[in-house]
């Protein structure tokens, strides 16, 4: 098994094409694990930090400001910006227009340390930086939504993200006290093991994710290949991989609950399509972060 989970990890950027191409052709299965996607990125979570080294989980007082701009810029200056542009071409209250502020406003994946893990780069900073991001989207919410009515009451974004941190906490916690309680994990092969692990996880997830894809493709739902289109004109602005991963890579699952609910229906395709530049992302910048190194 051990041997089977490092030869998944090894080959990580394949096996999470395999998942999007899962949650396209069986969206039965994508139904069923549909309900199962916030235990599954919870798990993930945990193993991310499992992964990483739990000194180097969270940053320090030296590095915190460095850390805490980064997260303000994107999620307070990328979304506001985009509002202005979205007002000026009168496509604020559109599908595409809400989904490309929702991704803004977001807070770095909960996969982002993963992601890193299968593009060949350092886990630590996209792992901080999600934490970081995560703690203060109760603050940095409040202009976006004061802008973005269609959203609903802040408040209960608020509450949402503060619930979210809690479960944050719990699972780092878990995975540091394993960590340090298993010497076995902290060296080669348990860390082969847990990438193996993740990318499962991983792949695992996307079925769920992809659930309104694989339908709007049988039926020809023009609205796909639009939202393909954003998203993907948006995840290939790359720089260094970290920064890049937890700039192109949000979390849009605190939003859904604040959304009404015929607007949060259908923003479920975007949110399909939203995956498929996400989950390409390692393919993309491993070989750019080999070439910058």
């Amino acid at each position: 098994m051990i041997a089977l989970l490092q030869r998944l990890a090894r080959h990580g950027r394949l096996v999470l094409i395999a998942g999007l191409v899962v949650g396209v052709t069986a969206p039965g299965l994508a139904g069923i694990l549909a309900p199962l996607i916030f235990p599954m990125i919870v798990c993930l979570l945990f193993l991310a930090t499992l992964r990483v080294d739990p000194i180097a989980a969270f940053p320090d007082r030296r590095h915190l400001p460095r850390y805490l701009g980064i997260a303000v810029a994107l999620q307070v200056g990328m979304p506001v910006l985009a509002i202005a542009l979205l007002w000026a071409v009168g496509g604020l209250n559109s599908i595409l227009g809400i989904g490309a502020v929702l991704v803004l406003a977001g807070a770095p994946l909960t996969g982002s340390p993963g992601l890193a893990i299968l593009s060949g780069g350092d886990p630590s900073p996209a792992l901080r930086q999600l934490v970081v991001g995560t703690a203060i989207l109760p603050l940095t919410v409040f202009p976006v939504f004061w802008l973005m009515p269609v959203f609903g009451a802040p408040q209960a974004v608020a509450l949402a993200a503060l619930k979210l941190l809690a479960v944050i906490g719990f699972a780092a916690g878990a995975a540091m006290i394993l960590r340090r309680a298993v010497p076995w994990l902290r060296g080669a092969q348990g860390q082969g093991t847990v990438d193996g692990v993740i990318t499962l996880a991983m792949a695992v997830v996307v079925v769920g994710l992809m659930s309104a894809v694989g339908p709007a493709i049988l039926s020809g739902d023009p609205g796909l290949w639009r939202a393909l289109a954003v998203v993907h004109r948006a995840g290939q602005a790359t720089a260094a991989p970290a920064l890049a991963i937890v700039a192109g890579n949000r979390s849009l699952a605190l939003f859904l609950g604040a959304l009404p609910p015929e607007t949060g229906a259908a923003m479920l395709l975007f949110i399909g399509c939203y995956q498929v530049p996400m989950y390409l992302t390692p393919m993309l910048i491993g070989p750019l972060a080999r070439r910058a190194s």
